[in-house]
């Protein structure tokens, strides 16, 4: 029997684990970063809703988070991982620390793309007497729609590249489809074809979150 009638079926799966850990992480980091993010860019010193408490605290924690290497991040955060799933193993155990990274490089990312928003923008909104949160939601996080969407793409794909070291720890998905029925087995056959996979999801990605920028930056 050809040994890719046995490897199909679990590739499929693994196909399947990474589409719902990167999808469940980022929707979740997503929105979360999103929020934190704006809350930086908002009570940085001289902004919007100035707050040097909040704002010290939020750019802390991120600078204490973001910098570990993910797959250490990995085995850190195990308890904290298995007080959410119960296990440290699976998909669902996997996402709880892709999230948590996910979400402080998107707050980052977020934050640093409107900064970059003309502050002239902001100025003119409040000066016909628009209301801080209305200029924050209405009109700066607008103008740096194309380069949060350009942002959020880059974000896709470094969460599919954390969902495959997910699977060095057992945490399922391609990464562990490779590492167990490639790299154990001195399979290259499969190593490859993991790639190959992994390369299109992410070309799809790019392609999707590249064109959305490009419609919007020529509207």
């Amino acid at each position: 029997m050809n040994k890719w009638d046995t490897l199909t079926p679990v590739l499929l799966q693994s196909i399947g684990e990474t589409v719902y850990m990167v999808a469940v992480s980022l929707l979740i980091s997503g929105v979360a970063g999103l929020v934190i993010g704006a809350l930086l860019y908002a009570t940085r010193p001289g902004n919007l809703f100035e707050n040097r408490v909040v704002f010290a605290v939020a750019n802390l924690v991120i600078n204490l988070i973001r910098p570990i290497p993910f797959i250490i991040f990995l085995t850190a955060v195990a308890p904290v991982t298995r007080a959410v799933t119960g296990t440290t193993l699976g998909t669902d155990a996997a996402i709880v620390p892709i999230t948590i990274m996910a979400t402080v490089v998107i707050a980052r990312v977020v934050e640093q793309n409107l900064v970059a928003v003309d502050p002239g923008t902001v100025e003119a909104a409040r000066a016909v007497g628009a209301r801080r949160i209305g200029v924050l939601f209405g009109v700066v996080i607008p103008e740096a729609l194309a380069p949060l969407i350009l942002g959020y793409t880059f974000m896709f794909i470094a969460v599919v590249d954390m969902s495959a070291m997910a699977g060095y720890i057992g945490g399922g998905g391609l990464g562990n489809f490779a590492i167990i029925y490639g790299y154990q087995q001195f399979n290259a056959q499969a190593t490859w074809v993991t790639v190959a996979i992994i390369v299109v999801i992410v070309q799809a990605g790019q392609l999707l979150g590249n064109t959305l920028a490009h419609r919007i930056l020529r509207r």
